[in-house]
């Protein structure tokens, strides 16, 4: 009796290793493939998203992909060293334009969302725009009348004509270096838009470069990136940047993530829309063939929402029309509207040149 159940205790371990062995054999035994590593350069405004531990994960777990950036200015990460870079992540399609000038086509390139640029300042400098008739309210959202911003800059008129006189210096918004990042590059666009009356091109820019010159010229020290750049302003008060120009997913995002701080800011920091603005298209360029792995995992629509619903980007599922309610931003547009093109790439050419 012994040896009979020593004989079906053998059969049955033979039959657990035979159906192991052919398990393993056929592949449902086999560690999941590691994720593969793309390295690459980021605008700054999209850090927050790409750190976002939601995003990784249906990056790692959906695609098998973790993305490893350095924070770049879009116009200094084209004219960086490519060597061992998969992708760009620039923000908007000149950055594209003046890759294909230095380095030819790149393999694959895709517009992954998009955001306005707009203006942050503090409600007593709005109140103060608002009395001069240079900003107006509609539907709820504050905008900015360009022209009129434009020709009080280039006038030199001082913060106490405006009637601030607790602000030093003359009346300036202050940006990113146009040279460098694309925030900058973009309100240098659209200021010489404003000047030429219309989209500036190659021909008319030319009579306004020096106005442009003169503008840029009172603005002293620019950082280098957006995300810095809404970091001081945050950080350092109405007196030191009474107006700066960003992205508007920046300030969605900080609400989004650090509500309690947002509380306490909301009632000061206000967001206006340029009338016109323009849009800041965020363009991923995959410079080899392992980097297009990342434009599909960026359009998946898990992440598409979550850069939206978490760091502010529209996208094409975005559902925007709920986002005041959303994020508790007072006076977000739920459309933007009265956009302009930015002028094409020869033309931010020499508008680069004359700023440089």
């Amino acid at each position: 009796m012994g040896n009979k159940s020593r004989v079906i205790g053998l059969l049955i371990l033979l039959a657990v290793i035979g159906i192991g062995a052919a398990y393993l054999l056929l592949g449902g035994g086999a560690a999941p493939a590691a994720a593969a590593a793309l390295r690459g350069y980021v605008g700054g405004e999209k850090i927050g998203l790409l750190e976002d531990p939601e995003v990784q994960a249906i990056l790692a777990d959906d695609y098998r992909l973790t993305l490893d950036y350095a924070k770049a200015g879009s116009l200094d990460m084209v004219a960086a060293d490519q060597t061992g870079r998969d992708f760009l992540f620039p923000s908007s399609q000149n950055a594209l334009e003046y890759y294909q000038q230095i380095h030819g086509a790149p393999v694959k390139s895709e517009i992954i969302f998009n955001t306005p640029l707009v203006l942050y300042t503090h409600m007593p400098v709005l109140e103060a725009f608002l009395a001069r008739g240079l900003a107006a309210e509609r539907d709820g959202c504050y905008y900015m009348d360009m022209a009129g911003l434009a020709a009080l800059m280039e006038a030199g008129t001082s913060w106490a004509e405006l009637g601030l006189p607790e602000l030093y210096g003359p009346v300036a918004v202050s940006t990113t270096d146009p040279v460098r990042s694309n925030s900058g590059n973009m309100f240098a666009g659209l200021l010489a838009n404003v000047l030429c009356g219309g989209v500036a091109d190659e021909t008319s820019v030319e009579a306004v470069l020096p106005r442009l010159q003169t503008i840029f010229e009172k603005l002293g020290y620019m950082e280098a990136s957006s995300s810095d750049l809404f970091d001081q302003f945050l950080k350092t008060g109405m007196g030191a940047k009474p107006i700066i120009a960003a992205y508007e997913n920046q300030l969605l995002e900080f609400a989004a993530e650090n509500p309690d701080d947002w509380a306490q800011l909301q009632d000061d920091i206000v967001l206006v829309y340029p009338t016109p603005t323009v849009w800041s298209s965020h363009i991923y360029i995959a410079t080899d063939e392992a980097g297009t792995a990342g434009i599909d995992a960026l359009l998946d629509d898990q992440v598409q929402q979550l850069a939206w619903e978490k760091h502010g980007f529209r996208t094409e599922v975005s559902g925007t029309e709920s986002g005041s309610d959303h994020f508790q931003v007072p006076h977000l547009a739920g459309e933007i509207t009265q956009v302009v093109s930015m002028p094409n790439y020869a033309t931010m050419e020499k508008i680069i040149a004359a700023l440089t």
